[in-house]
């Protein structure tokens, strides 16, 4: 028996201790609506331990590890109804109580649901493994539901820096490939590298923006000082009054423009952000279902003869295929709603450089104000100071925005010719 048929036997000796299996290796399953296994490949009926004729027909639980919470299992299964592709890290346990990790790939097909499996290597497995022991003491200890204990690993992925679920899976994805990409000496495609780079410019933008809007802020007070200032002066202080009610019109302005751009689940920042991770999770996707394509066509000339009759590696094949074709052209959808989403990005940067346009003048009638006030515009100096400071760090973060705009569309382009 070759070392792609061994069956594991149940021993108590094994119990705790993880499987081993190759990082170049990837399982595959494929399950009706239920759940139940219809088909699957040498690594998983491998690694899992059983005969074909016991996974065939059984239910995916089969493998199912009692470390996993049963709300990470709701969410997945929530999303798969609405007809989400889904990617989650799971633990299984082995025939013989070993267990083996695996980020799972999971998407719906006509009559039932393709799942493609890799080995995760990511500092960002362990993390997760706390988030999971974590619901699961809730689970036994509070009895909390299932659709309850999904909430609160949404929440839990909130408190991690994730927007949504979509997000971290988009995340997790690309780590998972790039680490393991690594640790095989391959390179990224050039589909792979670039929405990496996409993602990498929106969160940067993030942080940009964050440190523009702390900007912003710290000079929301200067109308009141001017008021201050304008009453100590009396009949001298009209021009400093005036500045003060241009620039408080100027600062709501503004203010509608950070409500718009980077606030809630809707703003523009938001919307190219989702895209943006949409596209690389499926970008991601469709090069591992590619490979496990690959993979099949191996195994049909060294190992067909070992899969039982009723699993046909050109049928699972071609089920990886189907797959495949369907992220490609979600991936495609996704990079049009970059493309649009960044075109009003640009829009929105352009009507903030106009505000801070407004902010130069602004400065400019201050600094004439404290000189032809002499001493008396020692106060206004110290304003004019500070919006020097602020307005030099608002205009810094700007253009490392618009610049990283520019990557973002640049790369969208390129993608387009690669799909």
């Amino acid at each position: 028996m070759t070392e792609h048929t061994t069956r594991f036997t149940s021993d108590s000796s094994y119990a705790g201790s993880e499987a081993q299996f190759h990082l170049s290796e990837l399982f595959y399953s494929r399950t009706d609506p239920r759940g139940v296994i219809q088909a699957g490949n040498t690594v998983f009926q491998r690694v899992a331990g059983y005969d074909w004729d016991e996974l065939v027909g059984a239910p995916h639980k089969i493998v199912r590890h009692p470390d996993m919470s049963k709300g990470v299992f709701q969410l997945v299964w929530d999303r798969l109804g609405q007809g989400k592709p889904t990617g989650c890290y799971v633990k299984n346990r082995c025939k013989n109580g070993r267990f083996y990790w695996v980020f799972a790939l999971i998407a719906p097909i006509e009559g039932g649901y393709v799942s493609t499996r890799l080995k995760p290597t990511s500092p960002l497995r362990e993390k997760v493994e706390l988030i999971y022991k974590s619901l699961l003491a809730r689970e036994r200890e509070e009895g909390l539901k299932p659709s309850a204990s999904a909430d609160a690993m949404l929440e839990a992925l909130k408190k991690a820096g994730y927007s949504s679920y979509d997000a971290f899976q988009s995340h997790a994805m690309a780590v998972e490939a790039e680490t393991r990409a690594q640790h095989l000496g391959r390179q990224l495609d050039p589909l792979q590298r670039r929405f990496l780079d996409m993602s990498r410019a929106i969160t940067q933008v993030h942080v940009e923006t964050t440190e523009m809007t702390e900007a912003f802020k710290a000079i929301r007070t200067v109308p009141m000082n001017m008021r201050i200032i304008a009453s100590r002066l009396e009949s001298a202080g009209g021009p400093i009054s005036a500045i003060s009610v241009n620039y408080s019109q100027m600062l709501e302005e503004m203010s509608t423009w950070v409500d718009t751009f980077v606030d809630g689940d809707a703003c523009v920042f938001a919307r190219i952000r989702d895209a943006i991770f949409k596209g690389q999770f499926l970008g991601f996707a469709t090069q591992i279902e590619r490979e496990m394509i690959g993979i099949f066509e191996e195994e049909r000339e060294k190992f067909g003869a070992i899969y039982p009759s009723n699993v046909s590696t050109e049928t699972e094949a071609a089920r990886c295929e189907e797959v495949r074709n369907s992220f490609l052209e979600a991936t495609a959808g996704s990079l049009g709603d970059v493309e649009t989403e960044a075109k009003r990005f640009a829009r929105s940067v352009l009507d903030m450089k106009r505000y801070v346009t407004g902010l130069s003048s602004t400065r400019m009638m201050c600094k004439i104000e404290s000189a032809a006030l002499n001493n008396s515009g020692t106060a206004l100096s110290g304003i004019v100071e500070q919006l020097d400071a602020c307005q030099d760090e608002i205009e810094r973060r700007l253009a490392r925005v618009v610049e990283l705009n520019s990557v973002i569309q640049g790369n969208t382009a390129m993608l387009r010719s690669l799909i």
